[in-house]
């Protein structure tokens, strides 16, 4: 397969500031994209600098730079917690950055967009490993129904403006995501955030016990975020869905979105204990059966992305120290205690 991306492109990674953004720049300049001696460049745009959910400044921005690479990394993200208390945020503020940004790359030249997607979309039935032909197949899970339907709504934008006129633009859905630079808000975080923030805590304050949210039965896939920068880097310089060598679906259709995971799944309660002892904590596990547990299962078929020649490096125990001694060190630089845990956390 040829390389799509050329050194003198200019890409622009909406949400650089998060932590698939910050991931994805450093993937970029890794593999030697934007740099000026070839005439390549990286927008970069801050919230205060450009407001994704208002299309006047979106357009005015992309009429201005012109990118030719877009990757679309910007979205309100959080746990169940969040999306059952904002729903309306969750799916308006989505659509809205969605739709600006891809309406707006597309009327200004763009040469390709990689919108990211979530493995929520898939319904809670889903069988498993899952297809990306279980998409819209039954309904979804209702703890994050409203982030779900946002993010389908951009896999079907990018569909549907390639097919009407003919817009490079193509979807990558990972799996649940992990590593430097996550969200450890307390509405905000997912399940691993979650975890190892209640650990890390709780080793530090000497608690008793450590409380996690419903049975600890259900089974999760972790992708660390260096190896979704990575993958993305991979599907925009290699996957055409045009080429005759490309996945196909099914049905014999090219495909437009392809999953992306690490192949490895673990139960929460499993991943619990073994954030504890990585955090060296000692104390006991309660598990608070009142709690929600999301879905059961919904690791994801990799065979589509593999075919275009990518799979996942970094095992889930080497991420996970990795990670743990990233938070360790930011929290050890603080000389006051309290002003470390606020700062960070």
């Amino acid at each position: 397969m040829n390389n799509l991306l050329r050194k003198e492109y200019k890409f622009f990674v909406a949400g650089h500031n998060g932590m698939v953004g910050k991931a994805v720049v450093k993937e970029l300049k890794k593999k030697g994209y934007c740099d000026k001696k070839y005439g390549g460049r990286i927008f970069k745009a801050s919230r205060k600098e450009l407001d994704l959910t208002c299309f006047k400044d979106v357009s005015k921005w992309f009429k201005k730079n012109k990118p030719d690479i877009v990757i679309i990394a910007a979205a309100k993200v959080g746990g169940i917690y969040a999306n059952y208390k904002y729903p309306y945020n969750f799916i308006s503020e989505n659509l809205k950055i969605e739709q600006n940004i891809i309406e707006a790359a597309w009327l200004n030249g763009t040469k390709r967009l990689l919108f990211l997607g979530s493995s929520c979309i898939y319904p809670k039935a889903s069988k498993c490993p899952i297809r990306e032909e279980e998409l819209l197949s039954s309904y979804l899970e209702k703890t994050n129904e409203s982030y779900a339907i946002a993010k389908i709504a951009g896999i079907k934008l990018c569909e549907a403006i390639r097919k009407q006129n003919g817009f490079d633009a193509i979807s990558l859905m990972p799996t649940n995501l992990y590593g430097p630079g996550d969200n450890y808000h307390s509405e905000e975080s997912h399940v691993m955030a979650s975890l190892l923030k209640k650990f890390i805590l709780a080793k530090r304050n000497n608690l008793k016990e450590v409380v996690c949210w419903g049975t600890g039965s259900p089974l999760r896939e972790f992708l660390h975020v260096d190896d979704l920068a990575a993958s993305c880097i991979h599907a925009l310089a290699r996957w055409d869905p045009n080429d005759a060598n490309a996945p196909k679906d099914i049905y014999g259709e090219n495909l437009l979105y392809l999953n992306v995971g690490s192949g490895e799944e673990i139960s929460i309660k499993n991943l619990a204990e073994k954030i504890a002892s990585f955090t060296q904590y000692n104390g006991n596990i309660i598990w608070d059966k009142n709690k929600p547990d999301g879905t059961f299962q919904k690791n994801l078929d990799l065979s589509r992305i593999k075919s275009i020649g990518w799979e996942a490096k970094i095992k889930l125990n080497d991420g996970l120290k990795e990670t743990i001694k990233i938070i360790n060190n930011s929290l050890k630089d603080e000389l006051d205690k309290d002003k470390a845990l606020k700062n960070f956390f």
